[in-house]
C-alpha cells in the first residue's frame, strides 16, 4: 500500500468529503417535502441532528470499531477517541481525512432511517437510537466489508455502500417502523406532500453529493474514481427514464415525487457497483433497478406497514438489486479485481448474496435489541394529541411556516373514544 500522501488525491478527497456531508441536509429537504407541513421542521431536524450525535459517536468510538485492526467481526479500540488518527498517510491521503470521509457515510446512513418513522417518533428517542445504532450496527458491518472483516476477506464487492449503507439502513427502518407502528391517519385519510419542490431540490442535491459518495470511494483522484463518477451519472438516468415510462403506462401522468424517488433508487442501486462495472452495465443496472423498487413501493402502499417515505422500497430493494447485480455485471477489465456471473465468475454472485443476507440478519437483530432497550427507558412515539398538533410544535416549540405575529392557530386536540380517534379544535395564540 502507498504510504506517501498525494496532493491530488488529498484535494479530491477533501472535495468528496464535503460533497457527502452536504448529502445529509439534502436528504432532510428530500424527506421534508413529502411530509405534512406541521412536521416539516421535525423531519429536517431528523437529518440535521445526526450530523452532531452520530458524528460525535463516530469520532469517539465508531471509527475504531469499523477500521481499527481487530478480528473478522469487529474492529478493535486502537483508534478510540481518535488515538493515532493524525496526519500520517492512510493510503495516499492523511489518516484524519480518511476518518472524516468515512464519518460522513455513518452520518447519512443513520439519517436515512428517519424516513420510515417521521411524523410520530419522539425526537429524543430517535437521537438515542441513531447514536447507538451507528456504533453497534453500522460500525461492525462497515468493518465486515471495508475494515478487514470477513465479508471483505470473502470477496464481497461493495464499492460505496450497497450493503453497508443502504440495505443496512433499510432493514433498520423496516424494524423500527413495525415497532413504532403506523401514523394515526395512515390508511384513513390522504397524507399528501407539503412541498414537492423541496423534494425535487433534495433529490438534485443528493445526486450532486453522490458524485463524492461514489467517486470518493476510490480514495484518490484516479481511474477508479473516474469510472465511479461516470456510472453515478448514467445509472440514475436509466432509472429515471424507466420510472417515468412506468408512470405514464400505469396512470398516464409522470409524477414529480416519482421522478425524485427514481433518481434516488438509481443512485442507491449503482452504489455497490460504481467502481466495478462498465458504463454500459451501469445504464443496464439503473434501468433494471427501477422495476422492483417501483412495484415494491406500490405494494407497500396497500399494506399496513407505514414506511412513511418508502425507505425499504428505495434503499432496501434498490440496494439489494444493486448488490446482486454487481455480482452479475462486475467486469475485471474495468475494475482490475473480479468478474461477475455474466463474465464467467458465478462465485461472485453467491458471495454477493451472502453479503446481502448477512447484512439483513445482523441489522434486523441489532436494531431490534437497540429499539427494545430504548423503549424500556423512554417512550418511542408521541401521544395521539401531540401527533395531531404536529411534531414541529410539540418536539421543537417552533414551526416550519410562520402564521404571522399574533395569529390564532387552530390546532387539533386528539381524544380517543370507542369509535377511534376524534379531533376537536383548540385555539392558541401564535
Amino acid at each position: 500500500m502507498n504510504t506517501t500522501i498525494n496532493s491530488a488525491d488529498t484535494a479530491w478527497m477533501l472535495v468528496a468529503t464535503a460533497l457527502v456531508l452536504v448529502m445529509t441536509p439534502a436528504l432532510g429537504f428530500f424527506y421534508a417535502g413529502m411530509v405534512r407541513a406541521k412536521n416539516a421542521l421535525n423531519t429536517l431536524m431528523m437529518s440535521f441532528a445526526p450530523l452532531g450525535f452520530v458524528g460525535m459517536a463516530w469520532a469517539l468510538i465508531g471509527y475504531s470499531l469499523a477500521f481499527a485492526p481487530g478480528g473478522r467481526g469487529f474492529g478493535g479500540a486502537r483508534y478510540a477517541l481518535l488515538n493515532g488518527v493524525g496526519l500520517s498517510a492512510q493510503g495516499s491521503i492523511p489518516h484524519v481525512l480518511f476518518m472524516a470521509y468515512q464519518g460522513t457515510f455513518a452520518i447519512i446512513t443513520a439519517a436515512l432511517i428517519s424516513g420510515a418513522i417521521v411524523e410520530r417518533m419522539r425526537f429524543g428517542a430517535y437521537l438515542a437510537f441513531v447514536t447507538l445504532w451507528s456504533v453497534f450496527v453500522y460500525a461492525p458491518i462497515a468493518h465486515w466489508v471495508w475494515g478487514g472483516g470477513w465479508l471483505g476477506t470473502l470477496g464481497a464487492l461493495d464499492f460505496a455502500g450497497g450493503t453497508v449503507v443502504h440495505i443496512n439502513a433499510a432493514v433498520a427502518a423496516l424494524v423500527i417502523a413495525m415497532i413504532v407502528g403506523p401514523r394515526k391517519d395512515y390508511g384513513r385519510r390522504a397524507i399528501v406532500p407539503q412541498n414537492v419542490p423541496f423534494t425535487l431540490l433534495g433529490a438534485g442535491l443528493l445526486w450532486l453529493g453522490w458524485f463524492g459518495f461514489n467517486g470518493g470511494s476510490a480514495l484518490g483522484a484516479n481511474a477508479s474514481a473516474a469510472l465511479a463518477f461516470a456510472n453515478t451519472m448514467l445509472a440514475p438516468a436509466g432509472t429515471l427514464t424507466i420510472w417515468i415510462l412506468l408512470d405514464l403506462i400505469r396512470g398516464g401522468k409522470a409524477t414529480a415525487i416519482g421522478a425524485a424517488t427514481a433518481i434516488v433508487v438509481g443512485l442507491v442501486a449503482v452504489t455497490p457497483a460504481a467502481g466495478f462495472v462498465s458504463p454500459v452495465s451501469a445504464i443496464v443496472l439503473g434501468c433494471i433497478a427501477a422495476v422492483p423498487s417501483y412495484f415494491a413501493l406500490l405494494y407497500r402502499a396497500r399494506t399496513r406497514l407505514d414506511d412513511s417515505l418508502d425507505v425499504v422500497a428505495a434503499h432496501g430493494v434498490g440496494g439489494i438489486t444493486g448488490a446482486l447485480l454487481t455480482g452479475v455485471l462486475a467486469q475485471k477489465t474495468w475494475n482490475g479485481t473480479a468478474n461477475g456471473l455474466l463474465f464467467g465468475n458465478p462465485r461472485q454472485f453467491v458471495v454477493q448474496l451472502i453479503a446481502v443476507l448477512a447484512t439483513i440478519a445482523y441489522s434486523a437483530a441489532g436494531t431490534l435489541v437497540i429499539v427494545r432497550a430504548i423503549a424500556f427507558v423512554m417512550r418511542l412515539r408521541v401521544t395521539a394529541q401531540e401527533e395531531g398538533v404536529g411534531l414541529d410544535f410539540t418536539e421543537h416549540g417552533e414551526e416550519a411556516y410562520s402564521h404571522g405575529e399574533g395569529a390564532i392557530l387552530i390546532l387539533p386536540e386528539i381524544i380517543e373514544g370507542e369509535g377511534g380517534y376524534v379531533e376537536i379544535s383548540a385555539e392558541v395564540e401564535a
